[in-house]
């Protein structure tokens, strides 16, 4: 099953469904990976945890998922991209459901490892898989597409559906209940999803590409160090704002659900549109506009008080900021740098780094902030993150194809302006 990536005879239907069924099986992956947040007052109570064991539950699976990012990333650069997309979607599915047989913190931190596993297997071969699937005038808008679904299901509405499940279903039923869907991704993937046409042609040279050689090039070294801030600035975001909004501004819970639930749809927007937005304008142009509003938004958040639809407005926009760059530097600009046969490597990597240090040490790093100098510091540590990434990514190479276009035209331009030759460099002869 093997796809032809010539843009001659394009396969718009493949590319459609492809784009779609990622897209989904992503969003499934995220409400599985989330599922534990709302459901884990319950869970608290049953098991016998406290509030340092969710903050360990989330830790342990960004920490797998980051560093099997980096490897599956290169095993699928060499082994190709179904050998690794569809057992990992089986495996998160399981392992989601098998939380539902946790008798302890122990084995309930033991599943959301081996989830983080999987689910980091799936992420940078899903980003390759979609890419390969993208007309390159397209690849932009369908890897946001792609990607989006994991705020707009996971953060979004998967809350939502998990507290209406609690009123009739026990949170170990959900949990097994959380199996079904992406059993049915899995089968629908091995039915749909196809190889990129270049695993099929065993070159000398494919045969001795390292995954290593990734760093090589300097985009995907700028989105692993840029990621450090950004992943920092998000990850605490995400998991320190409703304590925030309780204890420092005082909200009361469901002043501080819909203030919270703007993370989610925001994200959504962000990850959908900034990426759609730099097919037009250019990768660094949207990067640039999107640095200027984020800041804009966390400085007049830092002095915002009990205005709870200001705080909706802001957040939104934040997290669009947020996951829109989280986008553009761990899936769209890292797979557009690299050759072929790295597409897999190039996203794993930063993904890697992001998630490892973002997911993991940022908000351990925040909480003990927070603990020795109060709730409120926390948003300096996010201003530090926004704009460390920001400088970082200054350096970053376009590589969106609408400015290569331009690139390449106007220096053919000047060469036969110049009597050179745009072709082969030679001096022209009249």
């Amino acid at each position: 099953m093997e796809m032809n990536t010539s843009t001659k005879n394009w396969d718009r239907s493949y590319e459609t469904k492809a784009v779609i069924l990622l897209a989904i099986t992503f969003g499934v992956l995220s409400f599985d990976r989330w599922l534990v947040a709302p459901l884990f007052p319950v869970i608290m109570k049953d098991l016998n945890l406290d509030y340092q064991s969710i903050g360990n539950l989330f830790g342990i699976l960004a920490v797998s998922w980051g560093i099997f990012s980096a490897i599956f990333g290169g095993v699928s650069d060499r082994v190709g991209r179904r050998k690794i997309l569809i057992p990992a979607i089986v495996g998160f599915s399981i392992f989601s459901g098998l939380v539902a047989f946790a008798q302890g913190f122990v084995t309930l931190l033991m599943f959301r490892a081996l989830m983080g596993i999987v689910e980091g297997g799936y992420t940078p071969v899903a980003i390759a898989s979609t890419f390969e699937a993208s007309h390159p005038k397209r690849a932009g808008l369908n890897i946001g597409i792609q990607q989006c679904t994991f705020a707009l299901i996971g953060l979004a509405f998967g809350p939502l559906i998990a507290t209406q499940m609690l009123k009739v279903l026990s949170w170990r039923y959900i949990f097994g209940i959380s199996v079904v869907p992406g059993l049915i991704c899995a089968y629908l993937c091995y039915k749909v999803i196809r190889e990129p046409s270049h695993f099929g042609s065993n070159t000398e040279s494919e045969k001795k590409t390292k995954w290593s050689e990734v760093f090589k090039y300097r985009n995907v070294n700028l989105n692993m160090i840029g990621l450090l801030g950004i992943m920092s600035f998000f990850f605490v975001m995400a998991g320190m704002t409703p304590v925030y909004l309780t204890d420092h501004l005082k909200l009361s819970m469901s002043e501080m659900g819909f203030a919270t639930s703007a993370i989610g749809f925001g994200g959504f927007i962000g990850s959908l549109g900034l990426p759609a937005l730099s097919d037009r304008i250019g990768r660094k142009p949207a990067l640039y506009l999107c640095f200027v509003i984020g800041i804009v938004c966390i400085l007049i958040y830092m002095n915002t008080g009990k205005n709870v639809p200001l705080l909706f407005v802001l957040l939104f926009l934040m997290a669009a900021c947020g996951f829109g760059n989280l986008i553009m530097n761990t899936a769209v600009i890292p797979t557009e740098s690299v050759p072929p046969e790295l597409r897999s490597s190039a996203p794993g990597l930063p993904i890697a780094i992001g998630e490892v240090f973002g997911g993991g040490v940022a908000p351990v790093f925040a909480g003990y902030i927070a603990m020795k100098y109060g709730l409120y510091s926390i948003t300096y540590l996010m201003v530090v993150g926004w704009i460390f990434a920001s400088i970082v990514l200054l350096f970053l190479k376009e590589t969106a194809p609408i400015k290569l276009a331009k690139k390449e035209a106007k220096r053919m331009i000047i060469n036969e302006e110049s009597g050179i030759c745009p072709h082969c460099g030679q001096a022209l002869i009249n």
